[in-house]
């Protein structure tokens, strides 16, 4: 029977809750100065070792990046991209334990037209992310967002006719250390031009105020902050590859964290970019041709990122974005993060969970051969179109379910697109049979995967986008309509003619 007096003291154990004054972990001398999980703590010098160790092991196990290339960094001035920057430059030092043999280059993406800046604060970031770039002594490109006004539209097409670096990764090493030793290490030299090559593309990067006005109006034009932020990253995206397309760049390095690619995954699933997560999440993506991304920072969370950041003091820039100082339910990104942190609060192992399960996904691609054609891509994103499905999946229900909604508008307009059909008579000049009608505006749906069309959905008029946007939809659409009309004249594989018998 319980008593209240009854001593209980000697019986019930008390939880023993790790805390900063155990030993370390892994040396079990030096004093613990922090715990990445439970019952992990680390003595600096140890935390720093594993640190490092695992950026370098990251870049070796998958050998993606070759010696001598030229990759561009991707630096928002977060704390992640900037521990990014930091791992390259130590490990780029001679001192440096395997040292990294690349050559590397920096890209900074000004996203204060959209943000609400002015011009004082844009340019108060800009002086203290130079001031950084600097530093380093690698070449830097800072690049408005008003630029995206001004691309080609060869940066919607993928191309592959670069050289590849060779296949066999300890050859091409092997290689570029011979290369060094009879050359004399020259690699100061190649700095001091880099920094002048980083310097002028900086002064080249301006933007005009007409680019200024039409960037607010393209922002203004959607409605939601979910659809801003999703055309935000296509932008951006955009620039940093033709930025390293036209500078030479073959990897481009992102700084996204085991946190960061956890609530992209479930943000994505969302979005409907299901199809697409293995190249969003994955460590390297190669949708665009030449230049693949690479995320070397995906192994870390952000709160070892953090430590590491105020336990050897590296230099990070606020800049605030689109989301900053707004509710967790104004976006999908917001709310998935909201949700993400404060699970992983309670539950330390959410975002690891995650993370892992984003490992084992993969792209299921069809076998091309050499004489069929290059798969469809979305205009956005440029990843393969997963608006393909079959009559009875849930997407063409959808398509059903919007065309019924149009009502009969919608088959007026199918109408008048074949006015003359079933006629003994031409429609005249100007009509569907004239060679001197107007062409019809581009219908961006059809050249969008699922998740861009939500986000198409939101403008209010697509006149807004880019015009490399709209030229290449109009030249893809032309090239459609173009097959279609020749589709009866084409050979297909495995017709035989005279040469075949």
């Amino acid at each position: 029977m319980c008593q209240v007096d009854g001593d209980y003291g000697s019986l019930l154990k008390q939880k023993s809750l790790p805390a900063v004054s155990k030993k370390c972990m892994k040396c079990k001398e030096g004093n613990a100065v922090l715990i990445i999980r439970v019952g992990d703590a680390f003595c600096r010098g140890c935390f720093k070792e594993y640190f490092v160790h695992k950026f370098r092991a990251m870049l070796g196990k998958n050998r993606v990046v070759f010696p001598g290339e030229k990759v561009l960094l991707a630096v928002s001035g977060g704390p992640a991209s900037s521990c990014m920057l930091t791992q390259v430059q130590n490990g780029l030092s001679r001192d440096a334990p395997k040292k990294l043999r690349f050559m590397p280059g920096i890209i900074y993406i000004d996203e204060g037209g959209v943000c609400g800046q002015n011009a004082e604060e844009r340019e108060k970031a800009v002086v203290q992310l130079e001031s950084i770039f600097r530093t380093t002594g690698f070449p830097y490109h800072i690049v408005p967002l008003e630029q995206v006004f001004t691309l080609p539209e060869s940066v919607l097409e993928p191309v592959y006719s670069r050289e590849q670096p060779g296949s066999n990764y300890k050859a091409a090493v092997d290689q570029h250390i011979r290369t060094e030793v009879t050359r004399g290490h020259r690699e100061p030299a190649v700095e001091e031009s880099q920094d002048a090559v980083g310097r002028l593309s900086l002064q080249t990067s301006t933007y005009k105020p007409e680019h200024k006005l039409a960037l607010e109006e393209l922002f203004s034009s959607l409605k939601t902050l979910t659809a801003k932020q999703d055309l935000l990253h296509t932008l951006r995206q955009h620039l940093i590859l033709h930025t390293a397309q036209m500078s030479g760049y073959s990897k481009v390095m992102m700084g996204d964290s085991c946190t960061r690619l956890a609530i992209k995954l479930l943000t994505n699933i969302s979005l409907g970019r299901g199809a697409a997560l293995a190249a969003d999440t994955g460590f390297s993506d190669s949708r665009y041709g030449d230049v693949v991304m690479v995320r070397p920072m995906r192994d870390y969370s952000s709160k070892e990122i953090g430590f590491y950041n105020r336990l050897f003091g590296v230099q990070s820039v606020f800049i605030p974005g689109l989301d900053t100082k707004t509710a967790d339910k104004t976006s999908i990104q917001q709310l998935t993060e909201s949700f993400v942190v404060k699970l992983q609060a309670d539950f330390p192992s959410t975002v690891s969970t995650v993370y892992r399960t984003s490992e084992k996904l993969h792209t299921a691609c069809p076998p091309q051969s050499s004489t069929t054609e290059p798969a469809a891509k979305c205009l956005f994103c440029l990843c393969a179109l997963d608006t393909k499905a079959d009559v009875a999946s849930a997407f063409h229900a959808t398509l059903v379910s919007e065309q019924l909604s149009q009502g009969p508008l919608a088959e007026k307009g199918q109408s008048d697109a074949g006015c003359c059909q079933g006629q003994k008579r031409a429609c005249g000049d100007g009509g569907c049979c004239s060679t001197s009608r107007v062409p019809v505006a581009p219908d961006l749906k059809s050249l969008l995967c699922y998740s861009c069309r939500l986000t198409i959905k939101d403008m209010t008029a697509v006149d807004f986008l880019p015009l490399y946007i709209t030229s290449e939809a109009e030249k893809r659409q032309r090239r459609a309509v173009m097959k279609k009309e020749i589709s009866e004249f084409l050979l297909e594989d495995g017709d035989g003619g005279a040469d075949d018998e």
